[in-house]
């Protein structure tokens, strides 16, 4: 009976991926949290999954995942000083950068993003110089290596290991990356440039602001120091390329986002959405905190967290915020670490940590107040729960919007937002039953789809393990310089053909007028 459970088993995993080698180049934060889930998903399907862990990394603990392999090796640079360089880039962004257009980015967020990407070029320089870690990766011959894209280094691994290799990302600042190296096709027109803070259904002058944030994201806005990377790859893969290049070689684009919250765009072959990938049933709460959630009676609760990320807000706004939850019918189970507000009332209990996707699971759930990350954004969307938004930073106010355009959210301006804004849009939310509908609507869509996203990124990992990678998915553009993309040399030389015939005719036509000329003369003299 074990020899045939053993049989079965391999037989699945055969099919299922012929259990391959998996290499990993994370990101931190959020983007970890992402790819952990499709990584313990490959691990349950029999891969063997080892993830390379930089001494610096903040978030990369082996103890919470025993079923992954860690590489750990060291870095120049520090956990703390890492850590402190993110953070500060947090804080500017909510705090001092202006959200009226997206050229007030410069230059306070390009300095920080510099200071990021030497960070990243220091610990991808102390990985590939690292020789005994790099010859023991050889040597174990892995399959495929799985990237996330504002994570350089991950293509370079891949290209000195001679392996295929994919991304696992949610955006770039303005869509650079997945437009220069991808190929990505984003009209202007129709499609928000992430960013920009812009919904759908653009004004005239909201799609002048989109075409603006465009250019500067493409022309002025460097989210790498593509020289100093570009020169880095360069000496270490011995021939000319750049970041962008090495980047463009990638198998298969793995967006964290889906058509719920989006709107609809052209797409390439080897791009595949699978936004929500995270989300999963709810479980039941603490006891204690099931206790609370039912004492609601018919008023129900209301979950409100601004995420882990955000650890400095004020005492005034904290006063701010548990004034306003004060005011309404409903409990409220608030994240929040911090001194306890003196204006907090007796229907809202704080907590370090909640089990949001349980609680927005809850059928006593009737609002959402969210800083607009893309997992809490996706946990609500997957329940059908309608939000209050309060972007700070990164693409959240683009998350917002897009809830905002679609009927399911109310958003604020953290800054700005007074007791009564937030209550009037607490009121709002629940009250008005089309925010709800909005909501399940989503919900609907979202949960309506032949395959689910997390079983879609892990067969395009097996898919590009099977084939050794898909490069019959990637646009022939990738072979095209950037002005034959544009065919320019095509518009040059239908140009140069019409301006050479145009002078051939005009040439004749003056020859012909002078013969005539001359014979007139040549009869008036005869």
């Amino acid at each position: 009976m074990s020899l045939l459970l053993l049989l079965l088993e391999m037989t699945c995993y055969f099919r299922s991926g012929s259990c391959g080698k998996v290499l990993v180049w994370p990101m931190e934060y959020s983007h970890w949290l992402n790819l952990k889930i499709i990584l313990d998903e490959l691990t349950e399907r029999g891969h063997e999954v080892t993830v390379l862990r930089p001494s610096a990394s903040i978030f990369l603990d082996p103890q919470k995942s025993p079923n992954l392999k860690f590489e750990s090796f060291p870095t120049s640079i520090s956990k703390d000083d890492l850590e402190k360089s993110f953070l500060r880039l947090v804080d500017i962004w909510i705090y001092e950068v202006s959200r009226d257009t997206c050229l007030s980015y410069s230059p306070l967020l390009e300095n920080l993003f510099e200071e990021y990407s030497d960070s990243y070029l220091s610990v991808c320089k102390d990985t590939v110089s690292n020789k005994q870690l790099m010859a023991k990766l050889h040597k174990s011959k892995f399959d495929v290596l799985v990237s996330d894209a504002i994570a350089p280094c991950g293509e370079l691994i891949a290209e000195l290991l001679h392996i295929p290799f994919l991304y696992s990302l949610r955006f770039s600042p303005g869509y650079k990356v997945e437009k220069k190296s991808g190929g990505f096709i984003v009209p202007p027109s129709y499609v928000p440039i992430i960013l920009s803070g812009l919904g759908g259904q653009m004004t005239f002058m909201e799609r002048v602001r989109n075409m603006i944030c465009m250019l500067y994201f493409d022309f002025w806005f460097p989210p790498f120091n593509e020289k100093k990377w570009g020169q880095f790859y360069s000496e270490t893969l011995g021939r000319q390329t750049t970041l962008a290049e090495t980047s463009g070689k990638a198998e298969m684009w793995l967006i964290r986002s889906y058509w719920d919250l989006e709107f609809p765009r052209p797409t390439l072959p080897n791009v595949d959405y699978v936004g929500g990938l995270h989300c999963k049933p709810a479980k039941p709460l603490p006891k204690e905190m099931e206790d609370f959630v039912q004492s609601s009676g018919e008023h129900g609760v209301v979950v409100f967290s601004l995420g882990s990320v955000i650890s400095n807000i004020t005492e005034a706004k904290a006063n701010t915020i548990a004034w306003a939850l004060a005011q309404i019918p409903q409990k409220v189970l608030w994240r929040f670490d911090g001194k306890t507000p003196d204006t907090l009332g007796p229907n809202t209990r704080v907590y370090k940590w909640l089990p949001q996707n349980d609680l927005l699971g809850h059928p006593k759930t009737k609002a959402f107040v969210t800083h607009g990350g893309a997992n809490g954004i996706y946990e609500a969307i997957h329940f059908g729960i309608p939000m209050i938004g309060i972007p700070l930073f990164g693409e959240q106010h683009d998350n917002i919007a897009y809830m905002v355009a679609k009927g399911a959210a109310v958003a604020l301006n953290f800054r700005s937002m007074t007791r009564l804004d937030l209550l009037n849009a607490l009121e709002a939310v629940i009250d008005n039953p089309s925010y709800k509908e909005n909501a399940m609507w989503l919900s609907t869509i979202h949960n309506d789809q032949p395959m689910k996203p997390l079983d879609r990124a892990v067969f395009w990992i097996e898919f590009v393990m099977r084939h050794k990678g898909a490069k019959h998915l990637r646009p022939l553009a990738y072979n095209l310089t950037w002005y034959q993309y544009y065919s320019l040399d095509v518009i040059g030389f239908l140009l140069a053909c019409v301006a050479a015939v145009a002078f051939l005719v005009i040439k004749s036509c003056l020859f012909v007028y002078q013969k005539f000329v001359k014979m007139g003369k040549k009869r008036k003299n005869d």
